[in-house]
């Protein structure tokens, strides 16, 4: 109207009529959508404050069944103006994994299993675990505690590891947490020549052998002590992974120790290699 008007210079009424704009419309001042919409901003700000989790659809028939004039389209122009509008968060979509057998390998530093934990110090702040184990002879190879552990991280604790062991292993079994899906962690392991196995979603029995290990690391050491530093943690930890290696029978070994195990089993390959 202000541009007809102004620069071509055209009377109100044709503008008007130009535009299909009555004259009285034009002429009307707006009125603030605050002032026009005062009650279904009072009553979406009920029900925000009840019950913030729900949706638009929710809201909107809770209004409905109150006031039915309230047409849906004017609910949702308002519910947008007051930014009540929540992004749905994604699903992760993950590609499909198949089911794989468990099986005890043959050699060591064949296959190792990986997982997380968590837990509390007692100031209430969380702490994570991050855990390695050999499936060969259920030796604990590493356990790392921190309050946040990164696919970069990973990254470096393997390289520990690496240097620790002289090797990596030929298949690491983990779950589809984000830190084994990292980009870092993903290409780093591929380089290395250490395929990644994941498990299928909501199935850890396919990953028991460190399982297992975490629900030992909890019951002999997370849930026996109150600890108030991070540090008291890792210091349990690594005292505990040492009796567990080299002092602690396991029956699946036939009451050896994964140390003696593993002797047991490098003596074997020697004489046979000898003979």
């Amino acid at each position: 109207m202000q541009y007809l008007v102004q620069v071509h210079a055209r009377p109100l009424r044709r503008s008007c009529e130009c535009v299909g704009l009555s004259r009285a419309a034009w002429y009307r001042p707006p009125n603030n959508w605050t002032v026009r919409d005062a009650e279904i901003i009072a009553a979406l700000a009920r029900l925000v404050e009840a019950r913030p989790s729900r949706g638009f659809w929710k809201r909107c028939s809770l209004l409905r069944r109150e006031r039915a004039g309230w047409n849906h389209k004017r609910i949702y122009r308002v519910y947008k103006a007051m930014r009540l509008n929540l992004r749905r968060s994604a699903r992760r979509r993950l590609p499909k994994r198949e089911r794989v057998p468990l099986y005890v390998p043959r050699q060591p530093d064949t296959v190792w299993s990986a997982d997380f934990m968590s837990d509390a110090l007692a100031c209430g702040r969380r702490l994570r675990t991050f855990n390695v184990v050999d499936d060969f002879n259920r030796e604990a190879l590493h356990i790392e505690v921190d309050t946040s552990i990164t696919s970069v991280r990973l990254v470096r604790i393997f390289e520990q590891l690496r240097r620790d062991h002289g090797r990596l292993p030929q298949l690491l079994r983990t779950d589809n947490g984000p830190e084994f899906l990292g980009e870092s962690f993903v290409q780093w392991a591929k380089v290395n020549g250490m395929a990644i196995q994941y498990i299928q979603p909501g199935k850890p029995n396919q990953n028991a052998y460190i399982e297992r290990f975490n629900r030992t690391f909890r019951e002999e050491v997370l849930d026996q002590y109150l600890f108030l530093r991070v540090e008291d943690v890792r210091e349990a930890a690594y005292w505990w992974m040492l009796e567990y290696n080299e002092q602690r029978p396991h029956d699946s070994l036939g009451e050896l120790t994964p140390a003696e195990y593993r002797q047991q089993v490098a003596k074997g390959s020697a004489f046979e290699v000898s003979a």
